[in-house]
């Protein structure tokens, strides 16, 4: 598969989720579909991401927007972390990266002088169609909530 880009139908796809379920893009036609990527369950930023996605939940709700967090760390570990956060939304277990590279989030990294391949944040906002309308990569988190509900109003 190759990478989606803006305006291009996203290809539909089924990963895993909390709450045993199994998230399938189709799914959700009818509904803007909020997908945010991050490194890792219960680390200081990705944990303030979700906070701040799930304190404004119901801005999404008003614009017909469901959220799905991805990354790739376990059900479990995900269970962990959503029940801990008390998110209202699932969160995606994409192990085996076939989503990450679907969006293009991989990307080389450097650690303590070590390279590694990872999940670089990164925010995708999918219409009501299925069509790509907004991307948001290497995102800092602080200004990244006011981004997303800026572009929500947008559309």
């Amino acid at each position: 598969m190759s990478k989606v880009e803006i305006g291009q139908q996203v290809p539909d796809f089924e990963v895993a989720a909390t709450s045993d379920k199994t998230f399938k893009l189709s799914d959700y036609r009818g509904k803007n579909v909020l997908i945010y990527f991050y490194p890792k369950d219960n680390t200081p930023g990705c944990t303030l991401e979700g906070q701040n996605f799930r304190d404004n939940i119901d801005k999404f709700e008003a614009h017909n927007t469901v959220i799905f967090g991805v990354s790739k760390d376990s059900l479990r570990a995900h269970e962990n972390f959503k029940a801990k956060q008390c998110f209202p939304f699932e969160l995606l277990s994409d192990s085996d990266e076939a989503v990450c590279q679907l969006f293009g989030v991989m990307q080389l990294k450097k650690n303590y002088g070590r390279e590694y391949m990872g999940i670089v944040r990164s925010t995708f906002l999918i219409d009501t169609e299925g069509k790509l309308v907004r991307e948001w990569r290497n995102v800092k988190v602080k200004q990244h909530l006011d981004e997303v509900l800026e572009a929500l109003n947008e559309i």
